[in-house]
């Protein structure tokens, strides 16, 4: 069973967060708001990403690395959370 069937609440549960914060900095966008105030939700939901990024890289990497037997299959999954960060941190 892949870790994101296996945590499927827990991602859910972060993605549900997401939407809200996100849903929040909508409506903060539509009325006039302070510029630190939405600041500060920008951060909130960038940190919440990050989180979430965390928890299924995690996932992926005891999954998919750390208990992978086949040494290729292993380098390949490896291969992938690298990919995902290049792109993530840029």
């Amino acid at each position: 069973m892949s870790h994101t069937v296996r945590d499927k609440k827990k991602i859910i549960a972060r993605t549900n967060k997401i939407q809200g914060q996100v849903a929040g900095l909508k409506k903060m966008l539509d009325e006039p708001h302070e510029c630190a105030a939405v600041l500060q939700q920008i951060a909130a939901i960038r940190g919440a990403v990050n989180g979430l990024m965390r928890e299924v890289i995690k996932g992926h990497l005891a999954e998919h690395v750390v208990h992978e037997n086949d040494e290729q299959k292993r380098e390949e999954d490896l291969e992938v959370v690298l990919k995902v960060l290049d792109s993530y941190i840029k």
